[in-house]
């Protein structure tokens, strides 16, 4: 009887992961939708995970795009007696599954954070040794994607690989897709290796803060320093393979959490722009951060902009190439489906200046029709340069067809 019941289990497994999707098309595009750190840190629960999922409806990003929720750090309640991790009981009462069947039953997804080490970045406890357990129970509750940090863990990339593998086997195994994003901050070069272990999205540096750019030297990321970073990475972006910028400090303003944190003392909604149109140019996640239950016209204008959305979104899956990289600003050109081109011209500078671009000099000969997807408008009918002024540490962008 037992053998039975063990051929039994093991049909039943095989046909669970027979209707699983490959790990390499768990995320076709870019991921999109919103994470609780950078505004709340810990100060999360059952409440604001509703309360958003419902703004995220109500505000029309789910229709825009945005369909996941990501809970990060110190959720956890620790173990149970069976060694199942569990959440905190004060902050999700219902417990992580009802939260799942809310979320999904609002056309959203739901992730969640571990950490490859024993304890999180914040001193929670984490998932060294219990792969195979907490998959399982991130299956059981109908968990859709795993942010999987690298706090506490050897700095050598071998041990990384390693750990990162043997998570990704674990979700394998669960007989749930899961997604699986590689967070170890670009410190052991994961483009190379993340699809080899079974991940779906890598980090390109360490937390990004609500800055243009760091002045302060305290480790912190700005926006200008993550997109340098990420830039020379475009060759490792595709299907399946995305580069995490890290998350949207969009509408922020400054009002605390991490993101204030290191010098991060909020952007002009023009530096916002920037950064989701470099985030949309070079293939990046898009997990906005912001308090999606008091979103202005402003942050509406940026985040719901379905054009650069369309950007990040395109199926042909090509990050941008920087093709023009001088002191005081920058030019990327990422080849688009439907034998078109998205071009981005980035002024670096701390001020205004005119700018020129001459179409065949960064690849593209002929003439094209050029739609600023800011404006919203076709703006000429057969260009083969542009010149104009731009302001500064803004980004313009167009689509050329």
């Amino acid at each position: 009887m037992k053998k039975v019941l063990t051929i039994l289990f093991s049909a039943l497994s095989l046909s669970a992961a027979a209707q699983q999707t490959p790990r390499n098309q768990l995320t076709p595009t870019p991921p999109m939708g919103w994470m609780t750190w950078n505004l709340f840190k810990g100060d999360i629960n059952e409440q604001l995970i509703r309360e958003t999922a419902d703004a995220m409806v109500e505000n029309g990003l789910r229709d825009a795009g945005y369909k996941y929720i990501f809970i990060d750090d110190l959720w956890q309640g620790g173990r149970d007696m069976h060694n199942n991790i569990i959440p905190n009981p004060k902050k999700f009462p219902s417990g992580i599954k009802a939260l799942a069947d809310y979320v999904h039953s609002k056309g959203l997804k739901l992730g969640i954070y571990s950490d490859a080490a024993q304890l999180t970045c914040a001193g929670a406890t984490a998932s060294l040794g219990f792969e195979e357990q907490d998959a399982r129970t991130f299956a059981s509750w109908d968990i859709d994607y795993l942010k999987y940090d690298y706090c506490n863990a050897p700095e050598d990339s071998a041990t990384a690989r390693r750990r990162y593998k043997r998570m990704a086997d674990a979700l394998q195994n669960s007989g749930r897709d899961i997604a699986l994003g590689v967070c170890e901050w670009g410190q052991r070069q994961a483009e190379e290796w993340c699809e080899s272990v079974g991940g779906q999205l890598w980090r390109t540096t360490y937390d990004v803060r609500d800055m243009w750019k760091d002045i302060v030297h305290q480790g912190g990321m700005g926006i200008l320093d993550i997109i340098n970073i990420t830039a020379p990475l475009a060759p490792y972006a595709r299907h399946g393979q995305w580069p995490d910028m890290d998350m949207l400090v969009i509408g922020l303003n400054g009002n605390g959490g991490p993101s204030s944190d290191l010098g991060g003392v909020g952007c002009t909604y023009t530096e916002y722009q920037t950064q989701m149109s470099m985030w949309c140019m070079l293939c990046s996640p898009l997990a906005l951060t912001n308090d999606l239950r008091k979103l202005t016209d402003e942050d509406r204008r940026i985040i719901l902009n379905k054009e650069i959305i369309a950007i990040n979104q395109d199926k042909l899956g090509k990050a941008a190439t920087r093709v023009v990289n001088e002191k005081d600003y920058q030019v990327f050109v990422r080849p688009l489906s439907g034998n078109r081109h998205a071009v981005a011209v980035m002024n670096t500078a701390d001020k205004a200046q005119k700018l020129s671009v001459i179409f065949k000099n960064i690849g593209l000969d002929g003439k094209y029709k050029m739609r600023d997807v800011w404006q919203h408008k076709d703006i000429a009918k057969k260009a083969n340069k542009w010149s104009g002024n731009v302001d500064a540490h803004e980004t313009k962008v167009w689509v050329l067809e």
